[in-house]
């Protein structure tokens, strides 16, 4: 399925996307939150997987990122996490909002979600900031929640969003 956004398109990303998600990752702004990604784990991790959806960000017809998301399938659970990079070209001109709230509508409206969670590093200010145009609200930070580039274990912030919240 493919979901088109304002000024994206969301595609299902394939084995002839890995190469250019890993050159975007490999970029040092995506590289900093994303560490250790090239070829191989972007197929095992991003379009082989099994447990994650992941659609490659297009616009005008170039790839310029990813968008993935986890689904949480018990009933009395149901929600789904998401996280998303971009290539630093895009970043600030409001693509990386449109590729996230065009996903939200999919996993609400499509695949029936009521809330929707994210897990940006606390200091991705730049990624809080879009996450939160699309209604995201902060929770609460994780302490030491995921390693970063460095080896070292990292806050991240866990933001929320609920169906009625979807800007």
């Amino acid at each position: 399925m493919t979901l088109h956004g304002t000024a994206v398109t969301l595609r299902p990303t394939t084995e002839d996307d890995a190469s250019d998600l890993a050159a975007i990752l490999a970029t040092p702004e995506v590289a900093r939150w994303w560490a250790g990604y090239d070829e191989q784990r972007v197929r095992e991790e991003l379009v082989r997987s099994p447990d994650t959806g992941c659609f490659t960000i297009e616009h005008d017809g170039e790839v310029i990122g990813a968008i993935l998301y986890v689904e949480e399938p018990s009933p009395d659970h149901r929600h789904a996490s998401m996280d998303a990079f971009l290539h630093p070209d895009w970043h600030g001109k409001g693509l990386g909002s449109d590729a996230i709230r065009t996903l939200a509508r999919h996993l609400v409206h499509d695949r029936g979600h009521h809330r929707l969670a994210i897990d940006p590093a606390a200091a991705n200010e730049a990624a809080i900031r879009a996450y939160e145009r699309v209604g995201f609200r902060r929770v609460g930070v994780m302490r030491e929640y995921e390693r970063g580039p460095d080896g070292h274990w990292q806050d991240c912030l866990l933001m929320e969003l609920l169906e009625r919240d979807l800007t």
